[in-house]
């Protein structure tokens, strides 16, 4: 493990036998690159982001390039909800919603970082009562982790003071034909999702879990995610693509991880597959890239440039009973745990 100091604000580098290389930043946990072989043993970073830790702090339209998001990830109807009788209002920061922990959300502050024996980091941070309109003193914690696999860990840890809202995710955008290399519509990707829960204009789902089957939304089998990308289907243009939680299939215990997804790349034989202890995985398929922004490399990032698989509980689940809770009180420890796990055929 190397380290890069500058200020309070670090970059670490976990390395895997088999030629992974992982580059973390306790700004914003951000997974800020990740190198992967192709099936001809030729690295190429697969993750969207930037060069600079300073154009992640001064990045106007923020698209959470690799970060932990919290500390709700995904959206929240009008920031408000009730908890235990008491109505809480958060900051809203997607026109009249809240999204992804609000204007200072887990995304924008820099967490305590923790090098642990081995490819292994974790990273600490205290979300004070108030904090976006929160209730409770939340102490978090996320560790990263690179086997000699390949596989990258990702677990979550937090407790609470006070009961709270609390859903965290990942949201690294991949390409695994390499960030800037153009879209990600010919990667084949399989969910194990029956349905999904569709959106209103405001992208907050409706309450519905809706079936997949006959939809565009059906990705069960793998099939290229630009097939039906283009379908006249209400659903999609809601969400300028696909920008959906798709519940996935329950399988065993809820705290053990089980197969969510897997996408592969045709032309490098990269595949990645990712493992879950969550109930929901939202896709979004970089709908609101427009070529505006350059990585890593210099080259623009184009619409579906990258995508999220972006491992979580449902959105808006504080306003939704028949949704899974999101609940965490006083004494409970919030657990979850995501692999990414890389391989080439």
């Amino acid at each position: 493990m190397r380290i890069d100091d500058f200020d309070e604000i670090r970059l670490f580098t976990l390395e895997s036998a088999r030629g992974a290389v992982a580059k973390i930043t306790n700004y914003g946990a951000i997974l800020a690159s990740l190198l992967v072989p192709d099936r001809a043993g030729r690295p190429a970073d697969v993750v969207l982001g930037h060069g600079r830790v300073e154009d992640y702090v001064n990045a106007v339209d923020r698209p959470y390039f690799g970060a932990v998001v919290g500390r709700y990830a995904n959206r929240i109807a009008r920031g408000r909800f009730v908890l235990d009788g008491e109505s809480f209002q958060l900051t809203v920061n997607e026109g009249e919603h809240h999204l992804h922990g609000g204007a200072l959300g887990f995304d924008k502050v820099v967490w305590q970082a923790e090098p642990l024996a081995g490819e292994s980091l974790r990273l600490h941070y205290l979300a004070a009562d108030g904090e976006e309109g929160y209730p409770g003193n939340l102490r978090a914690s996320v560790t990263y982790t690179l086997t000699d696999e390949s596989e990258l860990r990702v677990e979550y840890r937090a407790t609470s003071d006070r009961a709270t809202p609390v859903n965290l995710t990942q949201h690294t955008y991949w390409n695994l034909a390499g960030e800037g290399e153009g879209t990600i519509l010919d990667h084949e990707l399989a969910l194990a999702a029956s349905r999904y829960t569709p959106v209103d204009a405001g992208r907050i789902p409706t309450g519905e879990l809706r079936d997949v089957a006959g939809t565009p939304f059906d990705f069960r089998r793998p099939k290229p995610i630009g097939r039906e990308l283009g379908a006249d289907d209400e659903q999609l243009r809601l969400g300028r693509g696909y920008d959906h939680n798709f519940v996935l299939d329950p399988r065993g215990d809820a705290r053990t991880t089980r197969l969510a997804a897997r996408l592969r790349e045709p032309a490098s034989g990269r595949v990645l597959e990712v493992h879950t202890s969550e109930p929901g995985l939202q896709l979004y398929t970089g709908g609101g890239l427009d070529g505006r922004l350059r990585g890593k490399s210099g080259r623009p990032y184009v619409r579906n440039g990258g995508l999220c698989l972006e491992t979580q509980h449902f959105p808006d689940s504080p306003n939704q009973p028949d949704f899974p809770s999101t609940i965490l009180r006083p004494g409970q420890e919030y657990r979850s745990e995501t692999r990414f796990w890389f391989s080439r055929e």
